[in-house]
C-alpha cells in the first residue's frame, strides 16, 4: 500500500525536496564565494560539494583536522577519495540552512586565520 501511495502522490514530496536542496546548494555556494582562498564548482548530483582549498596552502587532511579542532566543523579530506582528491574537501549540505550558515561562518573564520 505504501508503494501505491508513493506512486500516486510522491511527486509533490520529490519536488519539495528538490527545491529545498537547490536552496541549500545555492546558500552553500554563496558562502563559499565569500571566502578568500577557497572555491567550488556547482555540484550536479547528490548533496555534497567538493571545495578547492589549494590556495590555503594546507593539504586536505590537515585542513580537515584543523577545521575540526579549531571550529568544530567536520568535512571529509579529499585525499580520502583518492590521490586526485588532494587539495579538496567534501562537505554535505544535507542539513538545515541554519547549520550551513553557521558551519560556513566558522569555516570563514578558520580560513581567514591562516
Amino acid at each position: 500500500y505504501a508503494a501505491i501511495e508513493a506512486l500516486r502522490s510522491g511527486q509533490s514530496a520529490i519536488d519539495s525536496m528538490n527545491r529545498e536542496y537547490t536552496s541549500r546548494r545555492k546558500l552553500l555556494l554563496e558562502k563559499i564565494e565569500s571566502i578568500d582562498k577557497i572555491s567550488c564548482r556547482a555540484p550536479k548530483g547528490a548533496f555534497y560539494a567538493f571545495i578547492n582549498i589549494k590556495k590555503t596552502g594546507l593539504g586536505s587532511q590537515e585542513f580537515a583536522e584543523r577545521l575540526l579542532e579549531q571550529q568544530n566543523v567536520v568535512v571529509a579530506p579529499g585525499v580520502a577519495f583518492g590521490d586526485e582528491g588532494e587539495g579538496y574537501i567534501r562537505i554535505s549540505y544535507a542539513t538545515s540552512t541554519e547549520n550551513i550558515q553557521e558551519g560556513m561562518n566558522r569555516m570563514k573564520r578558520f580560513v581567514d586565520s591562516l
